[in-house]
């Protein structure tokens, strides 16, 4: 591979271009996927009991998942515009198929979810309590409605369903066996649950901050590492099994033993000699995952031993440094799972139908895309350092410094004159 990059093959840059692009905007995903749900459960509490601390804590996080929110967005959009110049042949032969839930997505994502996200950010008490409810769950159950028809496209590319072939042309012919593949409905809980995981891990890293420092909003910050452990608790087992029961529709290649060599077999009676087992890479991707859920399960478990003592939550130094410390780990463990699934894949874009090569746009050679690979790299930097920044930044200042949904400040009154003797 790396003879390839010195080189300038351009299916390498494009394949690592991409792989840069997606993992990381997915990070992005996560968290606002969590986030999401955590502060509509918070503002529900809020709006419910009228805890004037869960309403700050609606104010601090949704900040955080709002600025997460937006940086997201970014990379998104530079994401399509490279998959859009480097992967024509995929739209080309496929995208009578694979463009129907990602069409759908672009109009959940973009019409719907930031619609309503306006509506919640600027409609802070401007609007009824429980509209201004309504809102935020709108904008979470459309960002998961997002995120599912996502995985339709990926699993689709995964598994190939509810589709037939015309002069080469893939055309749709069961858009249900399409929305209801299963490498998709177990890769959305699978996701939905990896999300609640990193939600969780942030939110009780921020607080372990906080507490830490020995912060003046004790409470605030109890609550919130409550919260966080709470739902890592709930999350972490469910997200290994969504994860393990998607290897009975693992492909054969995957396997391995006679499947693997039947389906090598079959894959070079019909499309010519190839390597078609997975690279190793996917192989240290999945023993990378599989390490970093045991680490996260070691974490949970000391959580679940602390968690009914609240007073040893606050006074617990060295559990504090552990949740700081514990942030990167779903993260970690959500690039090595990715980095399974798509390079598993290889050398397949659609598995069985269309190879990777065979994808690539035909006109754009290895200057081209290399040019785009460095500033897509700087450009992907630039904005996952800005976002970090702006994230640490704003979890720094705490509850007292979050700006979302805070009145404007009064203008200073015109003094008044007094007559003059």
């Amino acid at each position: 591979m790396e003879r390839a990059l010195m080189g300038g093959d351009a299916l390498v840059l494009a394949r690592v271009q991409f792989a840069l692009t997606a993992g990381t905007h997915f990070l992005f995903v996560a968290l606002t996927l969590g986030l999401a749900t955590l502060v509509a459960l918070t503002q529900t509490r809020a709006t419910v009991s009228g805890s004037a601390v869960h309403a700050r804590m609606v104010r601090f996080w949704g900040q955080l998942y709002v600025i997460n929110y937006a940086v997201g967005i970014v990379t998104g959009l530079v994401m399509e515009f490279q998959f859009g110049l480097n992967w024509s042949g995929l739209s080309r032969v496929t995208g009578n198929v694979f463009g129907v839930p990602l069409a759908l997505e672009t109009i959940v994502a973009f019409f719907v979810e930031s619609t309503f996200l306006g509506l919640w950010i600027f409609g802070w008490d401007r609007l009824n309590r429980w509209v201004h409810l309504a809102l935020i769950w709108v904008v979470t159950l459309t960002a998961y409605l997002s995120a599912y028809f996502v995985l339709v496209a990926n699993g689709w590319l995964q598994r190939p369903v509810g589709f037939v072939m015309v002069d080469g042309v893939a055309r749709l012919d069961d858009a249900g066996a399409l929305l209801t593949n299963p490498t998709a409905l177990l890769a959305f809980f699978h996701v939905l649950f990896g999300g609640l995981l990193t939600a969780g891990f942030f939110m009780a890293g921020v607080s372990g901050f906080h507490l830490l420092r020995r912060t003046a909003e004790v409470e605030f910050f109890r609550r919130s590492m409550r919260i966080g452990l709470l739902t890592v608790m709930v999350s972490v087992m469910p997200v290994v099994v969504f994860g393990g029961t998607q290897f009975q529709y693992a492909q054969p290649t995957k396997t391995g033993g006679h499947k693997a060599a039947a389906a090598v077999a079959d894959f070079t009676a019909r499309f010519g000699p190839d390597d078609y087992r997975p690279p190793v890479l996917a192989g240290v991707g999945e023993g990378l995952m599989v390490t970093m859920w045991l680490l996260m399960l070691l974490v949970a478990l000391v959580a679940l031993v602390k968690f009914p003592f609240g007073g040893w939550l606050v006074r617990g130094r060295v559990f504090h440094v552990l949740m700081i410390v514990a942030v990167p780990l779903p993260y970690v463990a959500m690039v090595s799972g990715w980095v399974f699934r798509e390079v598993g894949r290889q050398p397949w874009m659609v598995y069985g139908v269309l190879k990777t090569r065979d994808a690539l746009s035909p006109g754009v050679g290895s200057g081209t895309i290399t040019v785009s690979f460095v500033a897509f790299s700087v450009l992907f930097g630039v904005l996952f350092g800005v976002n970090a920044w702006l994230l640490a930044r704003f979890a720094r200042r705490g509850p007292e410094g979050a700006g979302l949904g805070a009145p404007p400040p009064a203008e200073p009154a015109a003094p008044v004159m007094s007559p003059t003797f």
